[in-house]
């Protein structure tokens, strides 16, 4: 099997998500990778924090967090084992970061070395 990683981006919502459903999120987040897991198919993942998020861009200017103009940011990634990029876009079909309006997954194969 191969490994593709799925990044999750959301559409720049910082702070207007309230606790409560981050917490709901979170949850259906957790079941949905315990599910690839119980299929021996999950490889790691982790979510990434806003708080205190710098980017540097290419003058090596750095700003704080990821919320300026940018539309999306990466809210995390999941990597998993499938036999091809369309299984595991059918894994990313089921995660419920896609309830939020405008956030996607990007699916990619991971280099081999």
């Amino acid at each position: 099997m191969k490994e593709f990683i799925l990044v999750f981006r959301h559409e720049n919502a910082h702070g207007k998500v309230s606790p409560e459903q981050m917490q709901q999120w979170m949850k259906q987040q957790m079941d949905w990778v315990n599910g690839i897991a119980a299929k021996g198919q999950f490889v790691s993942g982790t979510g990434l924090l806003f708080d205190d998020a710098k980017v540097v861009d290419h003058k090596k200017m750095v700003t704080n967090g990821p919320f300026g103009d940018i539309k999306e940011t990466l809210g995390g990634f999941v990597i998993v084992r499938a036999e091809s990029a369309e299984e595991a876009a059918e894994f990313a079909k089921g995660t419920p970061i896609l309830q939020g309006e405008g956030n996607t997954v990007e699916v990619r194969q991971m280099m081999t070395h």
